[in-house]
């Protein structure tokens, strides 16, 4: 489906693959800058002279900021040309990279961080809506994949690269090195990206429209109880390795490793499952993270049991966000930076409501406690989609058929 403005003329099948590279460059350095204090929280703390607690909230500011600025940019900035929003996204990458890497207390460090959350929630809320313009519907879900790529290989270096530059270089360096990441990226994106002018404005009442869609509120369902069940489970998972099949830090670090792994090979075939039937990708996706939570919560005392299931929850959950952004395009491919807003911002709710639940589970119930909770969320949710998804999205698409 095409709409005014696009870039992309679908009679012609054109896809320009450079853009799309550069947008998963750019949630690559994004991703990378959000994960960096997770593996330099300490030398930060005791150079700023703050206690651990208190430079963790440059993570909370960066999440908090992300989703509101997600929303109200995609408001805010509807008349203006997607490029050069997107390129005033990547530009506040590199601000708040330089900024922390400057910055001499804490107050210094969180306008850092508020900066990134600009830029991390701006370009999540658009990225569905951008991919539109660069490759025809059919394509879609490869190019989401290759988009959600710079994700999964963010997880997999940020934290032990930025730990090892920190212990070289020093955690200034790290930041300052994203920075320099980020320039690359807008040097990338300003060379490859075309023009993409507005498509009309929007509101907050085209939310409210798109959000009164079936399907749409189907799949902002499932993303709340998948999502909140992965982070319920995952956020505590290395305290189950340790507790339960008792690995040391060296095995804890390889079975994160492996998950890293799992799901960058996730999105691939998350993508390629998605160009040929998008309900049923989300539906293995939500599944897979189920079943893994429940095999690690009556079979997770076992090393072998752990590292597997630990690996391939970490495909199933790199499979989730295409399969869901491939379901949005098909429900509201019209509105799509309505729908992207919608789905940032539900994304985020999940993500601090499984964190919270898990805290509290994992406090009365124990590591195993969250992961059946994990699961059973998780299944609720691969449930729904499986059931009402499909026809949902079938009605959805109908009239442009």
């Amino acid at each position: 489906m095409s709409t005014p403005g696009n870039s992309i003329d679908p009679r012609e099948g054109r896809a320009r693959w450079a853009g799309v590279a550069s947008l998963s460059l750019g949630v690559f350095g994004l991703v990378t800058a959000e994960f960096l204090p997770a593996s330099l929280l300490t030398p930060m703390s005791q150079d700023l002279g703050v206690s651990l607690g208190a430079a963790g909230q440059s993570v909370t500011m960066t999440a908090v900021v992300g989703a509101v600025a997600g929303p109200a940019i995609v408001v805010g900035t509807s008349r203006f040309d997607r490029r050069l929003t997107l390129l005033a996204l990547t530009a506040m990458l590199i601000l708040s990279s330089f900024i922390a890497a400057f910055a001499t207390g804490l107050p210094m460090l969180l306008l850092a961080r508020g900066l990134l959350g600009i830029g991390l929630g701006g370009f999540w809320a658009m990225s569905l809506a951008l991919a539109m313009r660069l490759v025809p519907s059919e394509l879609m879900p490869r190019a989401m994949a290759i988009i959600m790529g710079g994700v999964s290989v963010a997880t997999v270096c940020a934290a032990p690269v930025g730990a090892w530059i920190g212990d070289v270089l020093g955690w200034r360096y790290a930041f300052g090195i994203a920075g320099g990441l980020g320039v690359l990226t807008l040097i990338a994106q300003a060379s490859t990206l075309p023009a993409m002018p507005s498509n009309g404005p929007v509101s907050l009442d085209t939310m409210v429209t798109v959000l009164r869609r079936p399907a749409i509120r189907i799949v902002l369902l499932t993303i709340l109880l998948a999502v909140a069940g992965h982070f319920a489970g995952f956020t505590f998972i290395r305290p189950f390795l340790e507790d339960v099949p008792q690995f040391g830090i060296d095995g804890v670090s390889r079975i994160l490793l492996a998950f890293g792994i799992g799901g960058f090979l996730g999105n691939f075939a998350g993508g390629f499952l998605a160009e040929r039937n998008t309900s049923l990708s989300l539906t293995l996706a939500a599944g897979g993270i189920a079943i893994m939570a429940l095999l690690l919560t009556f079979a997770g005392a076992s090393p072998v049991v752990a590292a597997v299931a630990t690996a391939f929850w970490g495909f199933a959950f790199g499979a989730f966000p295409v399969g869901v952004q491939s379901f949005v395009n098909q429900a509201a491919s019209d509105e799509p930076e309505s729908a992207g807003a919608l789905m940032l911002t539900t994304f985020q709710i999940a993500i601090s409501s499984g964190a919270v639940l898990g805290g509290l589970i994992v406090d009365s119930e124990g590591p195993t406690g969250v992961f059946m909770f994990a699961g059973l969320f998780a299944l609720t949710g691969a449930t729904l989609i499986g059931f009402a998804g499909r026809s949902r999205l079938s009605a959805a698409v109908a009239p442009s058929e």
